[in-house]
């Protein structure tokens, strides 16, 4: 019976849990504190800080986390965030926008470029890929949907993962059925 103690069980399981909810609690401050930074710290007066921290509700993130990151925004001498797309092609000539909050460019560019060449991808220079898209609200939708393969689907659904390890990205917009 040694080495299966119930606790150990739930302990890998809660530091599983834990890690994913500290990404997305990451996440979400990141883009409240953008949207609070961009446009005033007024969720009446700011429909995107709004909406963040609606999303940010829904997911269970604690009051105290959702007014830091608000203030964060308009503290002097705290990292400045700013929003960067970037436009790129994955498997099957699929069509990608990543949006990310960096508080470094630089090295969101290389991390998003070395996921994209993993995973059978290139980033593209401005305008590659929006015309594949149109902005409805805040969300873009694809102009023209492409469909994958078998193969194809499996290579874009481990891109999209690797994108979403990579702390700085917030969404990702596809063309992909």
């Amino acid at each position: 019976m040694s080495g299966h103690s119930k606790w150990t069980q739930i302990k890998h399981k809660k530091a599983a849990s834990d890690a994913k909810k500290g990404k997305l609690f990451s996440r979400l401050s990141r883009a409240i504190t953008i949207a609070a930074k961009e446009r005033g710290p007024d969720p009446k007066a700011n429909y995107r800080l709004a909406s963040a921290i609606k999303d940010a509700h829904g997911a269970n993130m604690p009051s105290d986390n959702i007014d830091r990151a608000v203030t964060r925004a308009s503290e002097k001498g705290a990292s400045e965030l700013k929003e960067a797309r970037y436009e790129a092609y994955g498997p099957g000539g699929t069509a990608l926008l990543i949006t990310a909050a960096t508080d470094n460019p630089n090295r969101t560019t290389n991390e998003i470029k070395h996921a994209l060449a993993a995973h059978h991808g290139k980033l593209g220079v401005e305008g590659a890929a929006m015309w594949a898209f149109e902005k409805r609200g805040s969300e873009f939708t694809a102009k023209f949907p492409v469909t994958l393969g078998e193969e194809e689907a499996k290579q874009f659904e481990a891109l999209l993962e690797a994108l979403d390890e990579i702390e700085d990205v917030q969404e990702v917009y596809s063309n992909s059925l």
